[in-house]
């Protein structure tokens, strides 16, 4: 069994397009950690294709921004005029969609989770060592698939003692130890690398993988400006920042 794993894809139809076409024949399912929606210009889109196609889907906080979970003054300005605009281009069907997303999922020997196994709801970011090797505690699951920062990293920990690498993830699962695994950003990179990323969870092989995937950022930014969303979210995008 093949899992894509998949976080953070924005309404970027582009990226999501370009990345479940890679995954077609590599995953035989679909695993989504959150923020579909938000920054983009394809939030109904986004939602229905991986709605359609994900075996399980756990809410992040954009989901919870624009259902009315969250208020907008925890974002920047530019996150929460995505968000009012996202609130204004989604069906009533979209919407109730999102706001019946639990906030974790467990799946095979997995914790599914938007930010943090701890406390979810309070959206914290697993960046460094520390932050990572905190939150072991928070879940009982081998394994735990986060997104949030839009970075790819790794956690684990076992009798060896921590581990910690960020970047291009590639992580063969040792027996006796516990992972966490952030999976990147589809659909808004922040690693000085536009393309979009995506894990690969192969139960057989015991491996997860960190996969990047050239989409159409021109066409992405394009939907953003014309829009009428801020320019800064189209820019980002070719800067992967």
């Amino acid at each position: 069994m093949r899992y894509a794993v998949l976080s953070d894809i924005h309404g970027n139809l582009e990226a999501l397009r370009a990345v479940l076409a890679d995954a077609a024949d590599r995953a035989d399912d679909l695993l989504c950690l959150g923020d579909v929606v938000g920054y983009g210009a394809d939030p109904g889109p986004c939602v229905d294709l991986v709605g359609a196609r994900a075996r399980a889907v756990v809410a992040g906080n954009h989901e919870h921004a624009v259902v009315g979970r969250l208020d907008l003054t925890w974002f920047n300005r530019y996150a929460r005029a995505a968000a009012e605009w996202t609130r204004e281009h989604l069906d009533p069907d979209c919407v109730a969609y999102l706001d019946a997303l639990a906030l974790t999922a467990a799946v095979e020997d997995a914790t599914l989770v938007h930010a943090s196994p701890r406390q979810p709801q309070e959206w914290d970011y697993l960046v460094a060592a520390e932050d990572g090797l905190a939150a072991f505690a928070a879940f009982d699951t081998r394994l735990c698939f986060v997104g949030h920062s839009h970075v790819p990293a790794m956690w684990s920990l076992g009798s060896s003692g921590p581990d910690y690498a960020r970047g291009e993830v590639s992580v063969s699962l040792d027996a006796g130890r516990r992972y966490i695994v952030n999976v990147g950003s589809v659909g808004q990179p922040r690693d000085r690398d536009p393309r979009a990323a995506y894990a690969l969870w192969d139960l057989d092989t015991r491996q997860i993988t960190v996969r990047r995937v050239p989409y159409d950022v021109a066409a992405a930014r394009a939907k953003i400006e014309e829009a009428g969303l801020p320019r800064f979210l189209a820019d980002r995008l070719a800067a992967g920042a």
